[in-house]
């Protein structure tokens, strides 16, 4: 096998190592050439572009792919492509329930049916394939809240009851099995939110039928709540997310939307950047440093990310 020149300034040794007294134009000796193969190898190509920078996205970006928007100002990056899929439909439909857990172990508690009765007290848990009828909760009520893990254990506090459409501070245990009443909330109310487990919950913000939107905040210990400081705010119909000392709520209403944003860190709630975009009724997940707020009304499709320490910004 022949000679392979190369334009390295150092040439590499029979021994493996770099000879640093050769011209860039030595040459590589032909025993550290695996593949006898090859042709020469004159020259070398070199990294020089970097990011590239354009003034709109790419048409069809391949996964992995980066670029930098001159227009938007933005660098982007081509994530792997995520997709919904058809799941279990419930047993019974409904809307304004209780709903805690994960993707592959949730509870959907109570909720108003639209229909005669208006509101049911059916309890289905969800496995990731199916949902499953359970126990019932002892007061049917519509716009309470869940907290929980999983579908073995969880709370369902708050909320509206049919019965002189007034609000409740009943909160009912789940231990896999069935509901047990427990400790009430302090401050009854519907459109409540909720954050937490079955053992440490979080409860804050919503309001009576009519208005007089609520800023208490209770935390639940297992066996009882405890009122602890207000939000900055107070609303209803808001965003909430996270645990007992890491909480986030965004936007909802006070007399009209609001963008307002707050964090939780177990003791107190500070004032964070405003969403770009007021509005109530919308979904929300995450923890209170990094969450997203999704749709709303009317009719929204935004979605906006908050991260701790930078401002939200939308993301589509």
């Amino acid at each position: 096998m022949g000679a392979r020149t190369r334009g390295l300034a150092n040439n590499v040794l029979t021994s493996g190592k770099l000879d640093a007294t050769d011209a860039i134009s030595g040459v590589i000796p032909a025993s550290n050439i695996a593949n006898g193969s090859l042709t020469s190898a004159t020259t070398y190509g070199s990294v020089t572009g970097g990011v590239p920078a354009v003034s709109s996205d790419p048409p069809s970006p391949s996964e992995g792919d980066i670029w930098y928007n001159t227009t938007t100002g933005k660098l982007r990056f081509r994530a792997q492509a995520g997709a919904w899929a058809s799941g279990g439909n419930l047993n019974t439909g409904r809307s304004q329930s209780g709903a805690a857990g994960t993707q592959t172990s949730s509870l959907v508690a109570s909720g108003n049916q639209g229909g005669s009765p208006l509101v049911v007290n059916n309890v289905e848990t969800y496995n990731g394939t199916a949902f499953t009828e359970v126990g019932d909760v002892n007061t049917g009520r519509r716009i309470g809240t869940s907290a929980a893990a999983d579908s073995t254990a969880g709370l369902f506090f708050g909320g509206w009851i049919l019965s002189g459409n007034a609000h409740s501070a009943l909160n009912e245990s789940w231990n896999g099995s069935s509901w047990t009443e427990v400790g009430d909330i302090n401050t009854s109310r519907g459109f409540i939110a909720g954050a937490g487990t079955a053992t440490a919950a979080l409860a804050f913000g919503g309001g009576p039928p009519g208005g007089n939107y609520g800023n208490e905040t209770e935390v639940w210990n297992g066996s009882s709540w405890t009122e602890v400081n207000n939000l900055n705010t107070a609303r209803s119909h808001q965003l909430t997310t996270g645990t007992t000392t890491n909480a986030l709520v965004a936007g909802g209403e006070h007399t009209t939307q609001v963008a307002t944003s707050e964090t939780w860190n177990g003791t107190s709630w500070s004032n964070i950047d405003d969403m770009a975009t007021a509005r109530h009724y919308l979904m929300g997940a995450g923890t209170g440093t990094a969450g997203i707020a999704i749709g709303g009304d009317p009719g929204r499709n935004i979605s906006e990310e908050w991260t701790f320490g930078t401002s939200s910004f939308d993301v589509g």
